[in-house]
């Protein structure tokens, strides 16, 4: 049966949600004490604290353990890919992989993904996921620091997805641009950055470089005369580009 990638992304997720899901267990039978205290059935409680872990379960493993896109996202990317049906899909940000295997399944066409990641600690996950998926020749991890190793593709793509430090998305755009067919499109997530690049009441202090570069970016994908934008304000701002025709 084939799954859709909010499946896909819990099942690759879940191993890593364990250690704060049972704490949410523990805290769950606390408050059955405290509840029968108060007349409560124990057992009740604790019957709800499982449904709480395994309801939190998914919800944590997709919105938090499974780093990078959203439960809303997930779908908006499968539309997206599954539009455009790209034949060679690049990513910048791996992270565990789930997204890089969502991308696959939703093209239809069978397509060749190269992502790029500089931590090898998900790297290793990553490369576990791809493997219980069986996509091995089909998704290949880039190890390094993206801006480097953008410097050295050379091949074209249908399809960007952006997903890596998000203060260098405009040290990036100007690889990807290079690197994008005429008639591609580049995906950026996090553009809004928990809504602090849509407004300074926002901001903070320590986040001022990063909401200024995302700042920078935008006005790079949006004023080029070249280019189309569209942003689009769904979990933390993704932003769709592509070359004028």
């Amino acid at each position: 049966m084939k799954q859709n990638g909010y499946v896909k992304a819990v099942k690759a997720a879940f191993p890593y949600t364990i250690p704060v899901l049972t704490g949410y267990l523990f805290i769950g039978i606390a408050f059955g004490v405290m509840y029968q205290e108060k007349g409560y059935n124990f057992l009740w409680a604790i019957l709800m604290s499982i449904l709480v872990y395994a309801g939190s379960g998914q919800y944590l493993a997709v919105n938090f353990f499974a780093p990078g896109v959203s439960f809303l996202q997930i779908i908006f990317l499968e539309f997206m890919v599954n539009m455009k049906k790209p034949l060679r899909i690049l990513e910048l940000g791996t992270a565990i992989g789930y997204s890089a295997i969502i991308m696959h399944d939703a093209a239809g066409c069978n397509p060749h993904i190269t992502t790029i990641e500089r931590s090898e600690e998900m790297i290793k996950y990553a490369k576990e996921n791809i493997k219980a998926y069986g996509l091995e020749d089909k998704i290949t991890i880039e190890a390094g620091d993206c801006l480097e190793v953008l410097e050295k593709l050379e091949e074209p793509y249908d399809l960007i997805f952006m997903d890596a430090g998000k203060g260098h998305y405009n040290h990036f755009l100007p690889h990807c641009l290079r690197l994008l067919k005429d008639d591609g499109i580049i995906i950026a997530d996090n553009v809004l950055f928990r809504g602090m690049v849509a407004t300074d009441d926002l901001v903070k202090r320590r986040k001022i470089t990063i909401v200024k570069r995302m700042r920078t970016y935008l006005d790079m994908v949006s004023q080029d005369e070249n280019l189309i934008t569209s942003v689009i304000p769904m979990g933390d701002g993704i932003a769709i580009t592509r070359r004028k025709n």
